[in-house]
């Protein structure tokens, strides 16, 4: 299934249309909250942020080009940070990306330190921006009016001196050697004083800090990332209508069959991309032999993810070759 997920991916990616929508360098992740059913082996969890019922959430990465490239099935109660980096570095899409959008939940300060180290921007939509700290390498030297923001002194030694255990564990990741998330979910379950943790965290709260300056300066940033975060939202609510016309639940009592679930809903929605994408180039492409108006700066802003054209409901049959 993933790889016929990389074909459709791939596929629309090459339309001429999905050229409007960006060049695949840009991401956003979120997960989606999915109602599950009580029994079976799975362990299906309650969050409190969702109601009463147990579920899972389906982690997804949706490209620039609305392409869901990646999907994972994770318990609804974990955090999703650690999760951000398998779509990134386990797939060719993720592999092309240069700027990963998040929400609040997206990010830890050991994500900012391997997303830095590994070439991407990470530009996360953090909730209460004015109560995070800022940590400086001499924070004596920090103007008077920056004092109140001051959040701490980073450990430099502690990072020189477990550079070379960083660097092994980020090559680790790289050479797929195993999930990203399962070093990242070891590194936040450490105690404080183990030193590759805190030298992680040392280097996430340089870059948090490099970041949020950022973010503060560059308005231009912030609409790129809500811009990202907004079609990953569209395209929950695509998965929405297609999940049994919107009012069905996951009903697999296997974790293996939830996976396949997930991933089989994610491969459809990538379908109906795929076909949306290239009707609208044709459309396009019969206004402009019409001498009609298609300007780059509207067609930038048209979205493959409507359903409203889409039989929802019936059987859908997956040929075997």
């Amino acid at each position: 299934m993933a790889r016929a997920l990389a074909m459709v991916i791939e596929g629309q990616s090459a339309l001429p249309m999905a050229q409007f929508w960006g060049g695949g360098v840009t991401a956003s992740s979120d997960g989606q909250f999915f109602l599950t059913t009580r029994q079976g082996e799975a362990m299906n969890l309650i969050n409190a942020k969702y109601g009463h019922e147990p579920g899972l959430k389906a982690y997804t990465h949706v490209s620039d080009q609305f392409g869901p490239f990646a999907t994972q099935t994770i318990p609804a109660t974990v955090n999703e940070a650690p999760y951000i980096l398998d779509g990134l570095l386990m797939t060719e899409a993720g592999r092309r990306v240069k700027e990963q959008y998040a929400d609040t939940g997206g990010f830890t300060d050991h994500v900012f330190a391997v997303t830095a180290l590994l070439g991407f921007q990470f530009i996360p939509r953090i909730r209460d921006l004015p109560s995070r700290r800022l940590y400086l390498f001499d924070p004596a030297s920090s103007p008077k009016e920056l004092k109140g923001l001051i959040g701490g002194k980073v450990k430099e030694p502690v990072i020189s001196s477990n550079w070379p255990d960083i660097l092994r564990s980020v090559a680790t990741m790289v050479a797929g050697a195993m999930p990203p998330s399962q070093l990242l979910r070891k590194f936040a379950a450490y105690p404080r004083q183990h030193e590759l943790a805190v030298a992680l965290r040392e280097i996430g709260r340089v870059e948090r800090t490099l970041f949020i300056i950022d973010w503060l300066l560059d308005a231009d940033m912030q609409r790129r990332a809500q811009i990202g975060l907004n079609k990953g939202e569209a395209h929950h609510a695509l998965k929405n209508a297609l999940r049994i016309g919107r009012q069905g639940e996951i009903r697999d009592r296997t974790t293996e069959g939830q996976h396949f679930h997930m991933a089989g809903l994610n491969l459809l929605a990538a379908i109906i991309i795929y076909w949306n994408t290239k009707h609208i180039g044709q459309a396009v492409a019969e206004r402009r032999c019409a001498t009609l108006d298609c300007s780059p700066n509207l067609l930038a802003h048209i979205s493959p993810l409507g359903w409203a054209h889409i039989l929802l409901t019936g059987e859908y049959r997956w040929p075997k070759r």
